[in-house]
């Protein structure tokens, strides 16, 4: 099986250095069209649908290889050995802000930043820890997705989406997990919902900026500044957005910022 196939991995542009652009639970490359168009002038860019996801080859998903992030990781430097001029620099949302980070643990030489997007190391509050949700929250979630897939997605497109004042992103979000395998959806969220990796973060040494959004049910302000105080060599930027997805519902300020970054940091 190729890469390619097993990642529908497309590219554009041709500039000298390459970014990476992955989408979050249950989206696909579509999710960065606002945005990665901008950075075709000037990079090379590239997208992928994680496996399980978008036009991504279902049949490739193997549970025990996907029961944990690090599969999706490994899946990641695939592509980049075979699409980047690497180093590259890695724009991750929400889940896959932590699947590059992981990727970027493993073989940090090929990555020139990180670039997280709504990103959680852990959904569920532990003592001091504010994760957003409590083992019970997350319980019920993925009970409620076990029992009944279509209502789960009604009840989790507009809390994920936000954007109030957008109601067609909420539709297109919902329209997008309604195209998704129900079986490998469950897997995916208790994967993605269980997962932990607090501990990884003192092993990422890439340069990380982490975007945040002003008000996200998903990963709430105070993981934006867990983030920051643990990842060596981050910044913190907070982004005016109501919802987990700026990318949508406020590209050119994402943009902005990922731009001022990534001049910043190749001063």
């Amino acid at each position: 099986m190729s890469v390619h196939h097993r990642n529908n991995v497309h590219c554009a542009g041709d500039g000298p250095a390459t970014i990476m652009f992955v989408h979050g639970y249950g989206c696909d490359q579509e999710m960065w069209r606002f945005i990665y168009p901008s950075f075709a002038s000037r990079y090379r860019v590239v997208l992928m649908d994680l496996v399980g996801s978008g036009n991504s080859d279902l049949g490739a998903y193997d549970r025990d290889k996907y029961g944990t992030l690090h599969g999706h990781a490994e899946d990641v430097l695939d592509v980049i050995d075979l699409y980047a001029r690497s180093p590259v620099i890695f724009v991750g949302h929400s889940v896959s802000a932590m699947i590059g980070m992981l990727a970027s643990i493993v073989s940090p030489d090929k990555f020139a930043a990180q670039v997280m997007v709504g990103p959680s190391p852990c959904y569920l509050n532990d003592g001091d820890y504010i994760g957003g949700y409590n083992p019970e929250d997350i319980d019920g979630l993925l009970q409620l997705m076990e029992l009944d897939y279509d209502s789960w997605i009604k009840r989790m497109a507009p809390v994920i989406m936000g954007a109030p004042t957008q109601p067609v992103l909420s539709q297109e979000l919902l329209s997008r997990f309604e195209r998704n395998d129900p079986e490998i959806a469950r897997h995916f969220a208790r994967v993605t919902f269980t997962s932990d990796h607090r501990a990884d973060l003192a092993r990422s040494t890439v340069p990380a900026l982490i975007l945040q959004c002003s008000d996200d049910m998903i990963a709430p302000r105070e993981v934006g500044d867990y983030l920051h105080r643990n990842l060596a060599n981050s910044q913190l930027a907070t982004i005016d957005n109501i919802g987990h997805c700026p990318h949508l519902s406020s590209p050119s300020a994402s943009a902005d910022i990922i731009n001022d970054y990534l001049a910043a940091l190749a001063h």
